[in-house]
């Protein structure tokens, strides 16, 4: 039960809670029955002593610990509601003033939610890239999709140039001793992409099939501990030269690479209108992402660092788990990186920082324009996540609380809300040159000029 609830500090309230004699009595009874079976009493058997012979042996208090672990999280909690507090982070600095069979009074705090403000939300100028689709734009597209379809041929009248595909042995040494993963066999690594460290696929140019040859280099400054800065000799064999043969721009191309269209220029005119579509729609993910950086620079107020700190873990513990599906834990990762925990960690805050003021200005611009979700909003929600994860809308339900959904819902539609509200600033385009406008400038220039 609440007893009190002040607000002692910025954004820290002081509970006094307290447990009545009979919910404590009944916690003892539930730890002693928890606990019994483990304990043994001269002339009783295991699991059989009296909860009265227990505490007289052991002493009154035996199962005190246990009992409050047992009451704890439901006072707390409706001593909490009734506060009408919003909490970010669990109690602390727990002080328990008196515990018996008379029951328990303690105190904790608490930090809760803080109190922003926000002005000037509203008109927010962002800048807004161009969605036009130029003919580069499409050329660059189909040089892209001759890659994909390109045919890989066995090269064995000339040497290794950039862009082959080299079939290669290597070995690393450094002072002339092997380390761990420094060994390949039949590694085909494309020359000039970048793939190892600076220098070693340059060596390889201009070596031959068969070749036996060794690679010296020195490692980034920004690698691995034990060999960050440090010379290694590669003993390489090259067993083979490939390279990519791009298949002609032509009709026949265009009907194997789409079934929609007959001819090139239709295939370009497909292109053109698909790459158009995506542009608009990363133009307005760039504004909608530029237009909220500034609106969380508009947030004031005093934010509890455990909201950071509690942002952080819980990007951490995301990061690790998608590393952890593709088969790669997180310190394995972080050592190809040449980083520990601590610097990842460090590299991640100012995201973690800038997300937690974002999700505090949303839900205070929803306030302040009082942005509401309707049921019917709820409803279509669920029916995306259903759809989404192919289930039952009906047993969505079952597992998400509608409250949660309605909060996802408000914080999209204020998301719309800035946007639909700020002002786009498009950079002009450079106006293109002809070069027979350039030739006339030419002459019109003044004779000094020269």
């Amino acid at each position: 039960m609440l007893k009190s609830a002040n607000k002692t500090e910025t954004n820290i309230y002081t509970l006094e809670v307290s447990v009545s004699g009979e919910d404590f009595n009944k916690a003892i009874l539930q730890a002693y029955n928890k606990q019994k079976n483990k304990i043994q009493l001269p002339g009783f058997r295991k699991g059989k002593a009296p909860l009265k012979m227990i505490e007289k042996f052991y002493g009154e208090g035996v199962f005190y610990e246990d009992a409050l672990d047992i009451v704890y999280p439901g006072v707390v909690g409706d001593a909490i509601k009734e506060a009408g507090i919003e909490p970010v982070a669990a109690p602390h600095d727990l002080d328990v003033t008196k515990i018996g069979k008379d029951g328990v009074e303690m105190t904790m705090k608490v930090t809760v939610k803080p109190e922003i403000s926000i002005d000037n939300y509203k008109g927010i100028e962002a800048d807004k890239g161009d969605a036009s689709v130029c003919a580069d734009d499409v050329k660059k597209e189909l040089a892209s999709m001759q890659e994909r379809n390109a045919r890989v041929v066995t090269v064995d009248d000339r040497k290794a140039k950039k862009n082959d595909i080299a079939v290669i042995d290597f070995e690393g040494f450094v002072d002339g001793v092997a380390f761990d993963g420094g060994k390949g066999e039949n590694y085909e690594l494309t020359l000039g992409s970048g793939q190892f460290i600076p220098g070693f696929e340059e060596q390889i140019i201009g070596h031959k099939t068969g070749d036996e040859f060794d690679v010296n280099v020195t490692f980034p400054t920004e690698y691995t501990p034990e060999l960050a800065g440090k010379e290694a000799v590669f003993k390489v064999v090259l067993h083979e030269i490939k390279m990519k043969e791009l298949p002609t721009l032509d009709d026949d191309f265009a009907k194997d690479v789409d079934d929609e269209v007959d001819t090139l220029a239709e295939l370009k005119k497909k292109i053109k209108a698909e790459l158009s579509d995506k542009k608009k729609e990363d133009v307005e993910k760039d504004f909608e992402s530029a237009v909220l950086e500034k609106v969380v620079d508009l947030v004031e107020g005093e934010i509890p660092e455990v909201m950071y700190d509690n942002k952080l873990e819980d990007d951490v513990k995301d990061y690790e788990n998608r590393l952890a599906q593709q088969g790669i834990p997180l310190d394995t990762y972080l050592q190809y990186m040449g980083m520990d925990r601590d610097k990842f960690k460090e590299s991640m805050r100012d995201n973690a920082v800038k997300q937690v003021k974002l999700q505090l200005a949303v839900e205070k611009i929803a306030e302040l324009e009082k942005i509401e979700a309707t049921d019917e909003e709820a409803e279509a929600q669920l029916k995306e996540m259903a759809d989404m994860y192919q289930l039952d809308v009906e047993q969505v339900k079952k597992w998400v609380n509608i409250e949660d959904v309605k909060k996802d819902v408000v914080g999209k539609k204020t998301v719309d809300f800035l946007v639909a509200n700020a002002k786009a600033i498009v950079a002009e385009k450079p106006k293109k040159t002809t070069k027979k406008a350039a030739a006339k400038k030419e002459e019109e220039k003044p004779a000094d000029a020269e």
